[in-house]
Formats: structure tokens, sequence, C-alpha cells
């Protein structure tokens, strides 16, 4: 006998507030036709209504799937209601939720069309769309009004969040459940745009989202949603998540990309202003690299394949691939100095690690002595710099978000201003012979485009104003000075030389 695959198991989730003269309505329209490729079940919640939405919902009968109905004592708004239900569909182990308003507002009849991508496998999120047919929300009754705005604060999201959506506001939408379970949803809003914040993870966990023409229909419902407040609250969740992508701003919700556990994760910042293709530029042709914290290896393939540099990278981690590199050495900088010897290499490399260490201090010092024997070695570092002006702004708005990447990325264990990076070398025997400020990495934030590079020569005329103040990283290039045991034996092999040098003179003298 073959066997048969069991049926996906759907469950239609209905929010409900003060919907008594519509929901049984709702439940009707349901389509039969659905149990023939899904195991349904209804859930309806009734948010703390005043009416009778809760007995209405029970006194339905004769539906060919098994309904449930509950009752919030408290009133957990539309956004609440809705993590309520998605709950529930996780913990009953379903396959897809399908999220359907307790008003009529979205017709129950377009259930089989959306689901149908998700059982095919090709999406993890079908949305209803009102907008992918022309003209087709205007004739349904979208009133101008919401029509306009729809439009405007769907650009937007798809301007900032680099979609291509028609409506992002449609609260007809079916999930896969194990997609919602990989993202934070418990953490979104309980008001409306809970929609928009759920939008926003599913697209930073790479989610794939559908679309699926739907009626538009207007009735006589009492549309509860402050369209201003809805608006600002939409706008200020796509830039949060923005700033977050850029390292500026951080939110726990928003922390759901699905990024693989290994030093890929740092990436080369080339085509710009850059502690990369600074260090491109100032590495001299056919010279020794050392590459320390060389993550994934970009910038040691690149010196060797523009500079016909040899390269030796070092790191906690191994890169996926080591062919662009002369060497590889497994090691963590947290456990002391590499067995190395500094006499082979004319640069080290110290770019976006000295953070990353649980005691500079003892790392620089380390450092020094391997330098003992090579002082025209020369090292350059760069780090965030902790005084650019968006963290002191933050600061003033008692804001001080550790986050995945950017100056103040949780893996950092010490911050520096140029003042303090300066003093670590100084004060670890070297000198620095030059300072730079690098300005924010808005291509890789916002996309190179024409705004980020306004922003990069607006940062760059303002670094020129106040390093300390406008620099997103602080770039540094430094040698070490001669130790003071160094210094004693030259001091006492230059008074040797010229005591012998003395004692030639007084026997020429001598023998005149």
């Amino acid at each position: 006998m073959p066997v048969v695959a069991p049926k996906p198991r759907v469950l239609i989730f209905i929010v409900a507030y003060e919907a008594e003269t519509t929901i049984a309505g709702v439940l009707r329209r349901i389509p039969a036709e659905l149990m023939n490729a899904y195991g349904i079940e209804c859930l309806v919640i009734d948010d703390c209504s005043g009416d009778a939405t809760f007995e209405k919902s029970r006194a339905v009968g004769d539906l060919p799937f098994p309904v449930t109905v509950l009752y919030n004592p408290v009133n957990q708004g539309y956004g609440g209601n809705q993590k309520i239900g998605y709950h529930y569909a996780i913990r009953k182990g379903f396959d897809f939720v399908a999220l359907l308003h307790g008003d009529g507002q979205y017709a129950p009849e377009c259930l089989p069309e959306l689901l149908e991508p998700l059982r095919r496998g090709q999406a993890d999120a079908v949305f209803g769309s009102r907008m992918l047919i022309k003209g087709a929300a205007r004739r349904g009754g979208m009133p101008l009004y919401k029509f306009v705005g729809n439009k405007i604060l769907t650009w937007i999201e798809n301007r900032w969040l680099r979609t291509s959506l028609s409506e992002f506001h449609s609260g007809y939408r079916v999930y896969s459940v194990a997609t919602l379970q990989a993202i934070p949803f418990d953490l979104n809003t309980n008001d409306f745009h809970l929609d928009t914040e759920i939008i926003i993870q599913l697209v930073i966990a790479g989610a794939r989202i559908a679309e699926v023409p739907i009626p538009t229909y207007y009735g006589d419902e009492i549309c509860r949603v402050n369209g201003i407040k809805y608006a600002w609250n939409v706008i200020r969740a796509v830039v949060k998540s923005r700033l977050q992508e850029a390292g500026i701003f951080y939110d726990r919700k928003y922390d759901c990309a699905l990024a693989a556990q290994t030093n890929s994760r740092y990436q080369i910042k080339l085509g710009y202003e850059s502690p990369h293709t600074l260090t491109l530029e100032k590495v001299a042709a056919g010279s020794s690299v050392l590459d320390l914290g060389c993550a994934g290896g970009y910038l040691g393939s690149l010196l060797r394949a523009q500079q016909g540099c040899k390269v030796t990278g070092v790191d906690a981690l191994a890169p996926a691939d080591t062919s662009g590199l002369d060497e590889f050495i497994l090691h963590d900088l947290n456990e002391g100095w590499p067995a190395i010897d500094l006499r082979r290499y004319d640069y080290v490399l110290l770019l976006d690690v000295i953070e990353h260490l649980t005691s500079p201090e003892r790392f620089v010092d380390e450092l020094r002595r391997a330098a003992e024997l090579c002082p025209d070695v020369r090292i350059i570092v760069s780090t965030g710099n902790v005084g650019f002006f968006i963290v002191r702004f933050m600061l003033l708005l008692g804001q001080f978000n550790y986050g995945k990447r950017g100056i103040l990325d949780a893996t950092h264990t010490r911050l520096f201003t140029f003042g303090s990076l300066r003093r670590l070398f100084e004060q670890g025997g070297f000198q620095v012979i030059e300072e730079r400020g690098i300005p924010g990495p808005f291509p890789l934030a916002l996309g190179d485009g024409f705004l980020s590079r306004v922003l990069l020569a607006l940062n760059r005329a303002a670094i020129r104003l106040s390093k300390g103040l406008f620099s997103y990283q602080a770039y540094m290039v430094v040698q070490p000075r001669p130790s003071l045991e160094l210094l004693l034996r030259r001091a006492d092999e230059q008074s040797k030389a010229r005591s012998m040098a003395a004692i030639g003179v007084n026997r020429s003298c001598d023998n005149g």
C-alpha cells in the first residue's frame, strides 16, 4: 500500500472585537472544500468585546471544521491578540496559520488561493493584496485618503527595506508556523503596526513573501485605527530596523537574521573610504603582511592579488577558504601573542580587532616585546570611535544600545576614542606616526547610491572640523619606540665604540 502523506494542518485564526453582527458570516464563508487538502481548525479570539461576539461565535453550528472560541479578559490590542493566536498555532503544532478579521473586511473565499503557495513550498508567508490589480481598491470602496496613505507608506517601506511589495497594510495573511517560530514576533507591539513589524522581521530573516490579489471591501465596520499615529509608528519601525542594520540602534525584535556562526559576518568595505581601502593604499607592493583577526581572509586575498604581498592570516575561526592567504594560523588573540617571529613582516594589521580583546593593554605589551628586534615594522590599527556624534546624541537621549554590528557591537569588550586609542599604544611603547578619521559606512547601510555618496562627502567635511566628534572609526599607523633595554644596549655599545676610538687616538698621539 502506498504511503499517503498527511494533510497540512491549517489554523484559521480570526481576530475579533465587537463583531457580533459579522462573526457568524465570516465563519460560514470559510470554504468547505479546504477540508479536501488540509486539516482545518478555526480559532476565534474575542479581545474583551463589550457585545456578544463571544456568544455569537460559539453559537455558530453545522460547520465542517472544529471551532475554538477564546475570550481575553483584558483587551490585548490588535497586535496583542494576534500574538496569542500565533502562539496557539505553534503550541498546537499547526503547519500554517491564516489570519482573518471578524468584521468581514477580508473575504474568506480567498483562503484556497492564499494557502496554495505555502502548500507548494513556494513561500513562507503569503499576503492578500488589494493593490495588485490596478484600480481594484478604489472600485471596492477604499476611501481616497486611505488609498493615498497606503500607497505613500508602502513606497517608503519598499524604499527603506529594499522590497517590492504592492501593499504593506493588508491584514489578510497566511504564515508558515515554522517561519513565525523563527522570528521573535512576541517582542512586537500590541498596536496596529504589528503587521509592519512582522514584515520587517520576515525581510531580515530572509523569508520568502508572496502576494495574492484579494477583493477590497469596506462596509459599515468601525475603523479603530488612528491614521496619523499608525503612519508614524510604521515609519518609526522601518527607520529603527535600518538604523539597527547600520549599527546605530539595537532592538532585539529585529535581531532575527539567519547568519552563520562564522567570521564571514565581518564584511570587507570597498569602493569608499574605509580601513580596508586605506590599508590597500598604504601597504607597499611586495610587502610581507601579518593580518591579525583576518576574518574571511578577504583583505589578505586582495593584498596578494593587487599588491603582490605575502600574507599570513591569524584568527580564532578558520575562514571557509584559506587559498587567498599564503599561510593561516588558527589562534585566539585573547590567549596571548601567537608564536610568530615579527622580523618576517613589514606590516601588522589590526583592523577592527583591538575592541574585541579582553585585555588590549596586555596584548599591546606583548606586541611591543615581539617587535623588539624589528623597529621598522608598521602596525595599522582601526577601531570604532565611541565619541562619534550619533553615539553621543543617543546617550544624551538615554540610549546606549549594544547590537550586532557597528561601534556598539555586542562582541566589543572595550570602546575607544581617538585619545584612549592613542594612549593605549603610546603607553605600550609605540609612537603614532599617522592618525585619520573614517566616515560612516553609508554605502553599506544605504546601498551605493547618490544619498550614501552625499552623506560620505558631508561626513568627510565634518571630520575636518572635528575628528573626534564626526569620525565613525579611528585609523592609526604606529611604530615601536626603542625600548629602554634597547636604548641601554645601544648606549653601552656606543660608549664602548667611543672608548675604543679614544684609546686609538691616544695611542696615535703617543706614537707621534
